[in-house]
């Protein structure tokens, strides 16, 4: 089936896999990506130098929350022209491992964010989108696309106790409309509450800054009861040889790097607990 682009709206196309949500706005953006990559030569570098290449190129993006949540049945959803923290991450690195690949036709991009964004790369309804990032860092590393470094760098046991989604569905549009969902997501929290993770706790990051590297990815635990991971973004080494924080930080701002380095940073926000470091592979 060809895909006829139409400018102005929005394009929702029904493939035998996938429905997907996106614009022209989404195509130009992905395509002047791979532009500066062929500029830059990024495909030569390592891949941790493209994502940070990458996610820089991002910045002064708008924040928007809640972008992925679309009417009716779940589809790929596209939206590069304004970010939350996971979909600049998720974006980011998706954008880089096709950069890295030499795949980068827009069709290219949708294939690989796919199988980022789902359990076990496919798309099967609302359930099948890693929601919790916890989950969203053990299925990528079963796929191998990222490496969780943090025990080696020097981190510590933790355990999750995961419910927030289950509990609470009114916050969630889909839970809200399709209370069949709800056991699935209560089966997968308790996967998750069942596995062993790592962390690096605030007060340890200083100490082992010097073994993260710029472009690895940093997911933030956090105290709030029944979530994991609070925040997400980027690792990058500033002029000032210091890891600084590049991430979408909340409503009515925009992608932007920390001004403190990451101890710091962490430090300043009272629900930050710790960090998970990932490495892309």
């Amino acid at each position: 089936m060809k895909i006829i682009r139409l400018f102005f709206i929005t394009l929702y196309f029904s493939f035998p896999i996938f429905s997907q949500v996106y614009t022209q706005k989404d195509v130009e953006i992905c395509n002047s990506k791979f532009e500066l990559a062929i500029d830059k030569k990024l495909s030569e570098k390592p891949i941790s130098e493209i994502i940070s290449e990458i996610g820089k190129s991002f910045l002064e993006t708008p924040y928007e929350a809640f972008s992925l949540e679309k009417e009716g049945d779940e589809q790929l959803v596209i939206h590069l022209s304004g970010l939350d923290c996971t979909t600049f991450l998720e974006n980011t690195l998706t954008l880089s491992r096709c950069i890295k690949k030499g795949n980068t036709t827009f069709e290219d991009y949708q294939k690989e964010l796919t199988y980022i964004r789902y359990r076990d790369g496919k798309l099967k309804g609302y359930p099948s989108r890693l929601h919790y990032f916890s989950d969203w860092i053990f299925n990528n590393t079963s796929k191998g696309i990222v490496k969780d470094v943090t025990k080696e760098i020097g981190g510590e046991k933790i355990k999750f106790n995961v419910f927030f989604m289950s509990k609470n569905p009114d916050k969630y549009k889909h839970l809200n409309e399709t209370p069949a969902f709800i056991p699935t997501i209560a089966k997968q929290e308790k996967a998750i509450n069942k596995r062993q993770y790592y962390f690096i706790p605030n007060a340890k990051v200083e100490q082992l800054e010097s073994k993260i590297q710029n472009g690895d990815l940093i997911a933030i635990t956090t105290n709030i009861k029944g979530l994991d991971i609070g925040h997400v973004g980027i690792a990058v080494k500033e002029s000032d040889g210091r890891i600084h924080f590049l991430h979408a930080p909340l409503a009515g701002s925009k992608v932007q790097i920390s001004e403190k380095p990451l101890p710091e940073y962490l430090a300043a926000v009272k629900k930050h607990t710790g960090i998970i470091v990932l490495r892309a592979q």
